[in-house]
């Protein structure tokens, strides 16, 4: 893999100049703004490169089948697939939203870093990140909660939570996917996060923290609000929930099913941040989401979760100032990859072509045939 590459910040962005020059489909350099500084340029991986795992070459704007485990390579066209497209020919399920205030949560009463301002690496330990401006801060969040048409009142309905909510895409593939019973009748619950992003931000502590707190969060403060709010009864069987993120949200979705597999069994994520993002940094987990391809998927008996997951060639690579070998998302999500072949769990993982970071054409493209994957062996499906 490409870890020698990440010696220092400089040597990244002259590195990815190097390999961007004579590639296709560079990704444009990010502008900075208040909350991010500037990107370089990402570079193009190679899906067959020395150290990537074995895998599948799709022909071009053909997706995996649900029924098929392993590791599949998309090509570089990402039209939209059918599901994801609304249609007037099925039932739309309702889309209700409310909103949760810090001063009301027991588990988070928020902080944000000063506008402005960034961690800095720590001197004496390149896995660690300092960020002295993090101080308490309330927030509020908003809760958009998706109910099928074909919910029968009074059952209890498997569901899908997932990070960063509202989500349209995924109600969008729910109303067709449910119709066409390719899914189960699920309710979704987009929970928006408590702000900010990456080290010393509400979001980075509720998405980048290794345990088990985010998932208890919404088990005691989010679920019961959505039975009582909209008279739904949520199943608490695990092989009836899901979970799902981008990003850091994709991390903490993993995380929410290793940490609690009594509450969830199903994980479905995009560019998922598999790398040394947690602060504050803890001895239990001292490389962050890194540890789970380092050293608890491996070290562990196998868990009973079914696992969907995607990369892009053009994902991201060390985008901000740690020098710990541990910033890379295609590696982690290679990484990933191959442990879960090792422990043998069901999982399938997609490497998109002419994909940068959480790619909106990739998931248009990917997430219906993500959820069949996802929901495969649970109620007939």
């Amino acid at each position: 893999m490409r870890r020698g590459w990440i010696a220092g910040l400089a040597a990244v962005v002259a590195a990815v100049l190097i390999a961007c020059s004579g590639l296709r489909g560079q990704v444009p350099a990010q502008p900075a703004t208040a909350d991010h500084p500037a990107r370089p340029e990402m570079p193009v991986r190679d899906p067959h490169a020395s150290g990537m795992v074995e895998a599948k070459e799709l022909p071009d704007g053909v997706v995996p089948s649900p029924r098929e485990d392993g590791n599949f390579i998309l090509g570089p066209t990402h039209d939209a697939a059918k599901e994801a497209t609304v249609s007037g020919d099925v039932p739309h399920g309702r889309v209700e939203h409310f909103t949760m205030n810090s001063a009301d949560s027991h588990f988070y009463p928020g902080i944000a870093r000063t506008p402005g301002t960034y961690g800095a690496p720590d001197p004496n330990h390149a896995e660690r990140m300092m960020v002295p401006s993090s101080h308490r801060a309330a927030y509020t969040r908003t809760v958009t909660v998706y109910v099928p048409q074909q919910y029968v009142k009074g059952t209890a309905a498997p569901l899908i939570v997932g990070a960063d909510g509202p989500d349209a895409l995924l109600f969008t593939v729910l109303d067709n996917l449910i119709a066409a019973k390719k899914v189960p009748a699920m309710i979704a619950i987009s929970i928006g996060n408590g702000s900010g992003d990456a080290q010393g931000s509400e979001r980075g502590l509720e998405y980048d923290t290794m345990s088990g707190k985010y998932a208890e969060f919404v088990e005691a403060e989010v679920l019961p609000e959505v039975e009582r709010r909209y008279g739904v009864t949520l199943t608490k069987d695990p092989e009836g929930r899901a979970v799902t993120g981008n990003s850091s949200g994709g991390s903490a979705a993993l995380a929410m099913a290793w940490y609690h597999p009594e509450l969830y069994h199903r994980v479905l994520t995009y560019s998922g941040t598999y790398v040394n993002q947690q602060w504050p940094w803890s001895a239990a987990t001292p490389h962050g989401a890194w540890g789970f391809h380092e050293t608890l998927i491996p070290n562990s008996p196998k868990k009973p979760l079914r696992i969907w997951m995607e990369v892009g060639d053009m994902d991201l690579l060390n985008p901000n100032a740690m020098r710990d070998n541990m910033h890379d998302w295609v590696e982690a999500n290679e990484r990933m990859a191959k442990v879960l072949e090792a422990k043998g769990y069901p999982y399938q993982f997609v490497f998109a072509r002419n994909a940068a970071h959480v790619a909106r054409a990739v998931r248009a493209q990917t997430l219906g045939e993500a959820l069949e994957y996802v929901w495969a062996g649970y109620g007939g499906h």
